[in-house]
């Protein structure tokens, strides 16, 4: 694909433009491969374009704000810098004149393309998603373009040593519910695990399988592996053991048994300076905020359009983005504040990437770091892991560059994402104050990111949940349809008025210790109720999947999640206490914000749900990894009664299809006086249950 040329840029003024000086923010060079007229979108009236490219920049390793990326020194260039190249797409108003001011910043998950919503565009906002992740989507390999819509990538060094030669160290792989004779691949969540051994003879790793592991880290049944009954290779059917030589596969003489997990841990090299993520992520955002040119003079497409910046982060995207503001990226190379507000989208922790031989696509499965050290914005104690006071606000508040923080977030985050120490601490006995930069809001009993929606969910239940992350299984009730989706808008605008106008948003919800709305994480201290589909014992307090506090090492330094792990896999010190929101009688959350469905419920929402066995049964009964599920309720009181479910059935609840509708009129009412729903949206969930097929 050839680059394009930029269009409707004010050429005209190009000679002057190249003469400006070159901006703070280290990146010498942009290329545009691709711009693109963008469909509009349903009620959108501005014409918009994308424009893709790639962005050359380098790092200096004696600033400040760069020294703290681990193995910085051992990535540089003769010229004494580091270099690396970043994929960008802006997406924007063809008529700068008619931009709002407000550009969106978004952190690419794992890769993937990422573009402003209908709203936004309406909205006449700006978007820019750059790329942070060194170790997909391309990593280290030569890349020609980045066209619009491909996939993200970060072209990073290796780190070397002083001397040249390469840098091993041990790495830690799995395999989980794969069965046959067929080779297997290790997967970290669903990408390849980014490291390859230093060499395929078997007697330099350990491989090992086991048949069981608790949430808490136990262990049942491991035995090691000889090493002449597996090899580095691709091999299956008509290709017997040993097969083809493959650095990215395990061939086992037996075949693997899906009752079984196997663990591996082997001696990698040429860790790729990963932490240099947070760094271009920062230096890309300065430079289309702030430059009017290039070096050699080639235009910024955003320049002078920009007078407010928001980085928003979804998921792993979000966790980047507390772990971004933690180390001190928020304050660009000239000392000045990069984005004026940071949302962390359904992420309660901080990414695990500035460390060597880090895998940022984990999901916190067990032997995953993200947990170690303050996940809590203010200064707080850590007494039962020994860490110090801190807290991620630490850096941004000395250089006075801390922007306007919003989080929302749901159950999944508090069942599977270790999310709850962030609000009590690993001591778990109070709940830490909020700064005044900040707002959190809590979408009580909702899965992760949210569900569907729908008001006919309990007469048509949705599919049964997959359970994210390594091949982890499915689950036994079916997903999870509570919605974030008008929420959010709502938050959206709140967030844009705050940092746009210095309007503040509603004050912040969530669950609290105080008010008794945080219990520890078992049934009978919930008050959970005894519902059809579940064992009666659920949940047993070792459901939950807790913070491990983990011995990585003495040169690890667990507070800001940089070094060097040498335990592998790190032994662990102390599962830590985990609270979670109490429920009511129908075994829903309280504590979070009004939200329609939630009000004029159909069902019990969990933020959690059991993993089936089946083909994949190596997890059976345990929670299923971050999948929500939901249990209809009855639709009347004999079909409750014979299956001894007791809450109220929609009949008795509702008593019609009218009473029904009323009730999420109410609920409507109650959410957009509240700040949480926007007119429009509540008229539109209000025709949806007047068209439902709810006790009709």
């Amino acid at each position: 694909m050839k680059p394009h040329r930029l269009s409707r840029l004010g050429w005209l003024c190009a000679g002057l433009l190249a003469l400006a000086p070159a901006a703070q923010a280290r990146v010498s060079r942009i290329v545009v491969d691709e711009t693109k007229p963008l469909p509009p979108a349903p009620g959108q009236t501005l014409a918009y374009e994308q424009i893709s490219g790639r962005a050359f920049g380098e790092l200096d390793p004696a600033l400040p704000g760069n020294a703290i990326i681990q193995d910085i020194r051992l990535g540089l260039a003769a010229d004494g810098k580091l270099h690396y190249v970043a994929s960008f797409v802006v997406t924007r108003p063809v008529d700068a004149t008619q931009a709002s001011g407000l550009m969106w910043h978004d952190v690419p998950n794992r890769g993937w393309p990422i573009t402003l919503n209908a709203r936004e565009r309406r909205f006449g906002d700006i978007g820019l998603a750059s790329a942070w992740q060194g170790d997909n989507a391309g990593g280290t390999a030569v890349r020609a373009t980045m066209p619009v819509g491909g996939r993200h990538f970060l072209q990073l060094p290796v780190a070397k040593n002083a001397d040249g030669s390469a840098i091993t160290g041990q790495v830690l792989g799995r395999i989980v519910n794969r069965s046959g004779p067929a080779s297997q691949g290790l997967i970290v969540l669903s990408n390849p695990l980014p490291y390859r051994p230093a060499t395929l003879d078997t007697k330099a790793a350990r491989l090992v399988s086991r048949d069981g592991e608790s949430t808490r880290g136990d262990v049942k049944g491991e035995q090691p592996i000889a090493d002449t009954d597996w090899a580095w290779a691709r091999c299956g059917p008509g290709l017997p053991f040993p097969g083809t030589p493959d650095p990215t596969q395990i061939c086992l003489k037996q075949g693997f048994d899906a009752r079984k997990l196997y663990q591996v841990v082997f001696t990698a090299q040429d860790p790729p300076v990963l932490g240099a993520g947070f760094a271009a992520w920062r230096d890309v955002a300065q430079w289309f905020k702030t430059a009017k040119a290039d070096d050699a003079g080639t235009p910024n497409p955003l320049a002078g359009m920009v007078k407010h910046s928001i980085a928003r982060g979804v998921s792993q995207s979000g966790n980047f983005l507390r772990g971004w503001l933690h180390l001190g990226f928020n304050q660009g190379e000239d000392g000045t504040q990069v984005h004026d507000g940071l949302w962390a989208i359904i992420a309660g922790r901080r990414i695990a990437l500035n460390f060597r031989w880090a895998q940022p696509d984990g999901v916190l499965e067990l032997y995953q770091a993200g947990s170690e050290g303050p996940q809590w914005w203010a200064k707080w104690p850590d007494p039962v892991r020994g860490g110090p006071p801190a807290g991620i606000l630490d850096r941004c508040s000395a250089s006075r560059t801390c922007p306007k923080i919003m989080e929302h977030f749901g159950s999944a985050e508090v069942w599977s994402l270790k999310m709850t120490t962030e609000w009590v601490g690993t001591a778990a006995d109070a709940d830490i104050p909020l700064p005044d930069n900040v707002r959190r809001y809590y979408l009580a009993g909702t899965g992760h990111g949210g569900g569907e929606g729908g008001f006919d969910s309990s007469l048509n239940p949705p599919p049964v949940a997959n359970c994210p992350g390594n091949n982890f299984g499915a689950g036994l009730l079916p997903a999870n349809p509570l919605p974030h989706t008008e929420t959010v808008n709502a938050l959206r605008v709140h967030f844009r008025s705050w940092v746009m106008k210095g309007t503040p948003p509603p004050a912040s919800v969530w669950p609290r210790l105080a008010r008794g709305e945080l219990v520890d994480a078992n049934k009978a201290a919930m008050g959970f109720p005894t519902l059809p589909g579940l064992r009666p014992t659920i949940p047993e307090p070792d459901f939950i999947m807790p913070v491990l506090d983990y011995d990585w090492g003495p040169q690890f330094n667990p507070t800001d999640g940089s070094g060097v792990p040498t335990n592998v896999p790190p032994p662990i010190r102390r599962a830590i206490r985990m609270r979670v929101p109490r429920v009511n009688a129908d075994g829903n959350e309280i504590g979070g914000v009004p939200a329609v469905l939630y009000w004029a419920p159909l069902g019990t929402y969990l933020g959690w749900n059991v993993t089936a066995g089946g083909e994949r049964p190596f997890h059976e009964g345990q929670i299923c990894n971050y999948a929500g599920g939901m249990i209809p309720f009855a639709k009347t009181q004999a079909e409750r009664e014979a299956r001894g479910d007791p809450r109220l059935s929609l009949q008795e609840r509702y008593g019609s299809h009218e009473g029904y509708v009323r009730t999420v009129k109410n609920a409507a009412h109650i959410a957009q006086r509240a700040g949480f729903l926007l007119p429009e949206d509540a008229e539109a969930l209000v025709k949806q249950a007047e068209a439902s097929q709810v006790l009709k």
